[in-house]
Order: structure tokens, then C-alpha cells, then sequence
């Protein structure tokens, strides 16, 4: 028993000696608190605010239809500002006038070029080829080469028609077309004719002075004193001659007509197919209605 117990204490002993080398610490672990589950109210509270977050402004104008800011970065759509420009000037521009019109200072020079070479083959647009001292120069090109009183009358007048001139035509290359043609017309140097709605002035024609003719005053009263008959008075008497009126359409009725049943005629002949019984059957066929 003496070496059992020898043996106990000096495990015992060992235990101690290691026990103090590595003391254990205990940590004390403070229990989580589960977050507290949302009452109906809040749930609420939490939705409304959800519904109530700022939403992406939504533009007024569908992207397929840009507004019209007046500028464009395609060319053709500066070519087309550019000729709107050069119609309000009654004068030849230079390029770099167009350029500055259109803002377009600063771009690359290979841009104002390709602008340049579509001014110079445009329909619209007439190019006056740079000289010694005078830059290259643009203009409008109207219908028509008119762009005073005189060189209206002289047009009209040269024409082998009496077709007339179209004032929007005009007012294309001249702004102030309408009010020299209302001047004209005042003077009795041309037609007008005008639209009912803002009376403004639609074609011109030549008018010949030589053309006017003076009546006597006596021939005038004459004139104005016979009386027109009433609007249905002339439409009576051509109706006590036996005549129609032609703002009166005269119908004409058709007899009608009988469809008369028509009778089936009887057959008349046919094959025999009874030949051998010639002897004994009789013919009664005169005895058909």
C-alpha cells in the first residue's frame, strides 16, 4: 500500500506544479438580447416610410422627342440654321459670319470645312468664289431673283403666260415682299389676290393700265337703275314655258316593267326506245293540251 500511495501523492504534486504554470482564466459571457420583433404599428410606420422615398424624376418629354433647344451638334442640322440665317440677310456673307452665327469658332478645322463644302454644293445657297481682296462669299438662292418693285414688274411683264407669281415664293428671298406689293396695288400696278383668313397677300398678276377702261355716268346709272328679278322669278317662268331650271334636277320615271311568266312549250320529239312494241301501244299525243 506504501507504493500506491507514494504514487498518488506525487501525481497530485505534479498536478499542483502544472495547475500554477498555466492559470485559466474564466470570461464571463453576457447573454445577447434578441432585437425586439416590430409591432404592428411600426411595421406600418416602416412601409409608409418606404412608399414616401424619393422615386427618380421621370422627364416631362418622352427621349424619342427631344425638345427644340435651337442648337444641334449634327452638321446637317447647322447647314440647316445656316440657311435660315442667310435668309433674314439681304447682303452675301462670308464663312466665318455663318460660323459665328452658329457658335462654332472654337471647332476643329476640319468641321468648318465639311461645312464649307456642304454650303458650296447646297440648292439653296449661292457661292460667290473668293477673289484677290474680297473673301468667298454665300447668299440665299430664291425661286426667283426678285428682291425689289422693279424687278417684280419687269418679271411679270416678261412672262409669255398670265400665270401669277406665288407671294411665299417671293418672301423667301424678300422679307419685305408683302409690303411693296400692297404698295403696288395701291398704285393700280398689279392683282392681287389674298387669303380670306388673315387677308395677306397669296399671288400677284401684271396690271395693264392700257387695259382700264372709263364708262360715262350716264351708261352707269343707266346700268344701275335696271332691276335684277327676285332669286325664284326666273326659275317660274322657265317652269311656264316648259322648261327645267338647271339649278333643278329633272327626274325622269321609268315605266316598270312586268315580268310576263312565259309558258314551257312541250317537247317535241324525242328517241323511241319502245320500237318493238309498236304494235300493241297506242298514241295519244292528240289528245295533249
Amino acid at each position: 500500500m506504501s507504493y500506491l500511495q507514494n504514487k498518488i501523492k506525487s501525481f497530485n504534486a505534479n498536478l499542483g506544479v502544472v495547475a500554477g504554470n498555466n492559470p485559466t482564466k474564466r470570461t464571463i459571457v453576457t447573454p445577447v438580447k434578441p432585437a425586439p420583433s416590430p409591432t404592428p404599428s411600426q411595421a406600418s410606420d416602416s412601409s409608409k416610410n418606404d412608399l414616401k422615398r424619393k422615386r427618380p424624376d421621370v422627364p416631362e418629354v418622352p427621349y424619342s422627342q427631344p425638345r427644340d433647344t435651337g442648337t444641334g451638334q449634327h452638321i446637317m442640322t447647322q447647314i440647316t440654321y445656316a440657311i435660315e440665317y442667310l435668309k433674314t440677310k439681304t447682303t452675301p456673307q462670308t464663312l466665318s459670319d455663318i460660323l459665328s452665327y452658329l457658335s462654332m469658332q472654337t471647332r476643329e478645322q476640319s468641321y468648318k470645312s465639311s461645312v464649307e463644302k456642304i454650303l458650296r454644293g447646297h440648292e439653296k445657297v449661292e457661292y460667290q468664289p473668293a477673289q484677290e481682296s474680297t473673301p468667298a462669299l454665300f447668299s440665299f438662292r430664291p425661286a426667283h431673283n426678285i428682291r425689289s418693285a422693279e424687278s417684280l414688274l419687269r418679271h411679270l411683264q416678261a412672262q409669255r403666260t398670265a400665270q401669277g407669281l406665288s407671294v411665299k415664293e417671293l418672301r423667301d428671298g424678300w422679307p419685305d415682299a408683302e409690303d411693296t406689293i400692297n404698295d403696288l396695288e395701291k398704285e393700280g400696278k398689279l392683282l392681287v389676290t389674298r387669303n380670306k383668313k388673315d387677308n395677306h397677300a397669296r399671288m400677284v398678276w401684271p396690271n395693264d393700265p392700257s387695259l382700264n377702261f372709263d364708262v360715262d355716268e350716264e351708261f352707269q346709272n343707266i346700268w344701275h337703275r335696271i332691276k335684277l328679278p327676285e332669286p325664284g322669278a326666273l326659275a317660274d317662268e322657265l317652269e311656264k314655258e316648259g322648261l327645267t331650271p338647271a339649278n333643278k334636277s329633272q327626274k325622269v320615271q321609268r315605266p316598270m316593267k312586268t315580268q310576263e311568266k312565259t309558258k314551257r312549250k312541250p317537247r317535241s320529239g324525242g328517241r323511241t326506245t319502245n320500237v318493238h312494241m309498236a304494235g300493241i301501244l297506242r298514241d295519244y299525243s292528240h289528245l295533249k293540251k
